[in-house]
């Protein structure tokens, strides 16, 4: 593919931007560094700025021409409460936390598009470039709908982009339907009567109940969702008893995990059996058992209309680098949220092989900086290509009708 000359005099300055952004990582809602440092850039390109929906988003808006579509384009500015502990001139400088995510490389290429596109203007509508805190768990997608970001900007479909290690930089994966699962979280607390480790049935054993139910969370995939529907359960937190104390059955045992779906059915369908191992449980073993279900966020649905433009982009941007075949990944994003709100698009866009397993949420991760150009041109064909698109269309329409 080619990247527009613009971007390339750009790339410099957006690889600079990315690795400062990567030093000075900020956790969800905490982003006032970030935050300002894109609304300063978008103000400074002649772009008007909107800030304080979820704390500390910032909404650029672009209007140019007469064209009456409107689209939002998403990066995600969070980093992760994890520590660096590989050695790179530009290494996180707060113990604890660093961009493990990429989510410094999808704002700088954010940006890197919306300065081309604020010069260059070769299109016809409106854009909104949506910079979004907490994707990381923390509900900042959420927090900016229920605050009125699709009020304030209405949007006649929105995109999203993330970085994928294991595709090369020049490649790109555009996919109608699931993408990313419903990311749920379930707790269960069985609650019997502690006793004397040598004197079990003077008690009601809570700690051989979640044994039970622990062995038998795994035939909710196997044996009563559908084999044809992707689904995970997992538990995750195991907390009883005391390393101290070996001669006593405690009263409780709280175990915690996560649930994964792509489709609302087999969602609830989780949900449900969850509970019903849990409450059965409970019954077998004459205790008693507290549930709960708290749906986080919605799996990621490709919508096909915003599918197809997001290909046809891509297309003309990376020419036969363009999957169209990736498998969804049982990870979360809550760009759900949006997608929930307008017809949505998210593609995978190349980070290169992952060196020495520095996957996402790793330790070793970094952003690759040469998929900057590549994911800023992604998104300038997309603007240039769909409101373009739109505003043929409406010449067309208006020529008819005279």
């Amino acid at each position: 593919m080619s990247i527009p000359a613009r971007i390339e005099d750009d790339l410099p300055f957006l690889m600079a931007l990315r690795r400062d952004l990567h030093a000075h990582p900020e956790l969800g809602f905490e982003e006032e560094r970030t935050a300002g440092i894109v609304a300063r850039l978008l103000d400074d390109a002649g772009i008007t700025v909107h800030r304080g929906l979820g704390d500390t988003g910032v909404v650029g808006t672009l209007e140019v021409g007469r064209g009456a579509r409107r689209i939002g384009l998403r990066a995600d500015m969070d980093a992760l409460a994890m520590p660096e502990l590989v050695e790179r001139p530009y290494k996180s400088t707060v113990p604890g936390k660093m961009h493990a995510c990429g989510h410094d490389g999808h704002t700088a290429m954010l940006l890197g598009a919306a300065r081309h596109l604020a010069v260059t203007r070769n299109f016809s509508g409106t854009v909104h470039f949506i910079f979004q805190p907490a994707e990381e768990g923390r509900g900042g997608a959420r927090r900016m709908v229920e605050e009125g970001l699709f009020r304030l900007f209405p949007c006649d479909a929105v995109y999203g982009l993330h970085n994928m290690p294991g595709l090369a930089v020049d490649e790109i994966a555009v996919v109608e339907g699931p993408q990313l699962a419903s990311s749920d979280s379930w707790r269960t607390t069985f609650r019997g009567t502690g006793t004397h480790g040598a004197k079990p049935h003077l008690g009601r054993d809570s700690i051989t109940a979640a044994g039970t139910f622990l062995s038998s969370l795994q035939t909710i995939v196997g044996r009563v969702v559908d084999p044809l529907q992707p689904a995970v359960v997992s538990a995750c937190s195991l907390q009883a008893g005391d390393p101290k104390a070996l001669n006593v059955i405690p009263d409780t045992v709280e175990i915690g995990g996560t649930a994964r779906a792509y489709s609302p059915e087999v969602r609830d369908q989780l949900e449900t059996e969850i509970g019903r191992l849990a409450h059965g449980t409970a019954s077998m073993y004459g205790i008693s058992v507290d549930y709960a279900f708290e749906r986080r966020i919605p799996p990621v649905i490709n919508d096909p209309d915003a599918t197809a433009r997001a290909l046809a982009a891509a297309r003309s941007a990376f020419g036969g680098k363009v999957l169209t075949s990736f498998p969804p990944s049982t990870a979360g994003d809550d760009f759900a949220f949006f997608a929930q709100n307008a017809p949505g698009c998210y593609v995978w866009l190349g980070n290169g092989p992952a060196v020495d397993g520095a996957l996402h949420h790793n330790t070793a991760y970094d952003f690759n900086d040469g998929a900057l150009g590549y994911g800023a041109a992604y998104w300038v064909a997309l603007v240039e290509r769909e409101l373009k698109a739109e505003l043929v269309f409406g010449l067309q329409q208006h020529s008819f009708t005279l």
